[in-house]
């Protein structure tokens, strides 16, 4: 083997993809984008690139986000997308066709799963596997998943939260629910509109949450102030928003999340609900960034709750520990369709 890789794992997001290549580590990040130009069906752009084009193209260029709440929406262009990802690090393994390792959302058919595995051969894999998130996320996260005690994991990403129990290396309860960091920037977006009659696109509505985003009103206010086009004059406007309000605005989306929690807490077995009381539940994905949102969800259920280490990458640090132990965990994570 050498110097090439012939593995390399993707976690594909709805925002965000990550590519992991064994002994290197993340050797990309980018937001999962792609813009296509519409007479000759081209894609023109993906990742970064594209992303700086959303709701700034002429007609003729469309931007998607080929994955809808963590699965394919739209073949073509998801399978450019795992090109273009496949062939950006192409120059770690020459000339090898890589085995492939994707996660996917738990709630996810098997009909979505093999679409993830063809578009990956399509786009240029020798060979693909995938994996179920949750699991990815708490391994990533470093809990011990083939330990007979119960760990809870809530990944919180862009188009779907997974909430898992694991114990012995396999969910034992759990759920995937469509809401998630896209769902508060779109409920920040309609606040604004509705408060202030200011129309603000998904980027800057995701800045705000970035910025300001709490889980619950606090006593100490931050502002963050913001531009967008009111919709009475049509013009360019500035307005000042606080943390508070923010709160406010994303409040359904985190009570949401807490009920998908609350309802794999009544599924589990009362042994590992004792298990997890002890040790809490780990909140991972990019939703654990939002500030005091574990402080919320510790309130509302009653049990501890922890944000993983650098929860961004718990997912593909996952794929990471799995690929370069694939013979350990094909038995056990991954399904062959």
């Amino acid at each position: 083997m050498g110097f090439f890789v012939n593995k390399i794992a993707i976690d594909l997001g709805t925002c965000n993809s990550l590519v992991f290549v064994p002994k290197r580590g993340i050797v990309l990040q980018e937001p999962s984008v792609v813009a296509v130009s519409k007479p000759e069906n081209k894609i023109m752009a993906v990742g970064n690139e594209a992303k700086l084009m959303i709701g700034r193209t002429p007609e003729s260029i469309t931007v998607y986000r080929p994955m809808k709440d963590g699965v394919i929406a739209d073949y073509k262009v998801t399978q450019a997308m795992l090109r273009y990802f496949i062939a950006k690090t192409k120059g770690f393994f020459g000339f090898v066709k890589p085995e492939v390792l994707i996660s996917v959302p738990v709630g996810s058919t098997s009909t979505e799963r093999r679409a993830v595995v063809e578009a990956a051969i399509a786009a240029g894999a020798r060979a693909a596997y995938v994996a179920k998130e949750p699991i990815l996320a708490a391994i990533g996260a470093g809990i011990p998943i083939n330990a007979s005690e119960g760990n809870m994991i809530i990944n919180v990403g862009g188009g779907t939260s997974e909430i898992a129990v694991i114990a012995l290396g396999g969910i034992v309860t759990g759920t995937s629910i469509r809401i998630a960091g896209d769902k508060m920037d779109e409920k920040i977006a309609e606040f604004i509109k509705k408060e202030y009659n200011l129309a603000v696109g998904s980027q800057s509505a995701e800045e705000i949450k970035i910025k300001i985003g709490k889980a619950f009103p606090q006593k100490k206010e931050e502002f963050f102030e913001i531009r967008g086009r009111d919709l009475i004059s049509g013009l360019p406007r500035n307005i000042k928003l606080s943390s508070n309000e923010i709160a406010k605005a994303i409040n359904d989306v985190c009570l949401e999340i807490i009920d998908g929690v609350k309802m794999v807490l009544k599924e589990t077995p009362p042994e590992l609900s004792a298990d997890i009381m002890n040790k809490g539940m780990i909140l991972s994905g990019g939703g654990a960034l939002l500030r005091s949102l574990n402080q919320l969800i510790a309130k509302s259920t009653g049990v501890p709750c922890f944000v993983a280490e650098e929860p961004l990458y718990c997912v593909v640090k996952g794929t990471g520990v799995v690929l370069e132990n694939l013979d350990l965990y094909k038995k056990s994570i991954m399904a062959k369709k």
